[in-house]
């Protein structure tokens, strides 16, 4: 079997077939930006994009993942930089402890780019599961808002 991550191809070892998408990203292809929070798809600390689509790793059996394209955060930058959400975040200095920053960025990038203009509700909503106790949901918003209206 063989997997996309972060847009290359990658065998996956039959051993392997009982995981969970987050631990072979950790423990076997070492993408440790995507952690391991609750286990049960609560906290969002795992969030990884499956086809685009913001997708808690820790839930996902690694053989379902199929053809489907999946990108951690380390696959978000270009060769260019850091993705627009990336550079915002430093800017509004969002991370604190940074523990559930992979998982929030995540999340935003899949919101932005299936609502490019969001409203404060869509992106509390688009959000809303992911953890934050450091409490910096409102730098969270305003890098959001930021990336937003550098869009256009």
């Amino acid at each position: 079997m063989q997997i996309t991550i972060n847009s290359k191809l990658r065998p996956v070892a039959p051993e392997w077939q009982e995981e969970t998408l987050l631990n072979v990203l950790r423990e076997h292809f070492g993408l440790v930006g995507t952690k391991f929070g609750c286990g049960t798809a609560q906290c969002g600390a795992c969030t990884v994009h499956i086809d685009g689509q913001a997708t808690r790793s820790c839930i996902v059996p690694i053989q379902t993942v199929g053809t489907r394209a999946v990108t951690s955060i380390e696959g978000l930058a270009s060769k260019d930089g850091l993705h627009p959400v990336q550079l915002a975040w430093l800017k509004n200095a969002v991370p604190q402890c940074g523990y559930c920053q992979a998982g929030q960025v995540m999340a935003a990038v899949a919101l932005l780019n299936k609502t490019p203009k969001p409203s404060d509700q869509q992106i509390d909503t688009a959000l809303e599961g992911n953890l934050c106790r450091c409490g910096t949901q409102q730098r969270i918003r305003n890098a959001i808002k930021q990336v937003a209206g550098e869009r256009g």
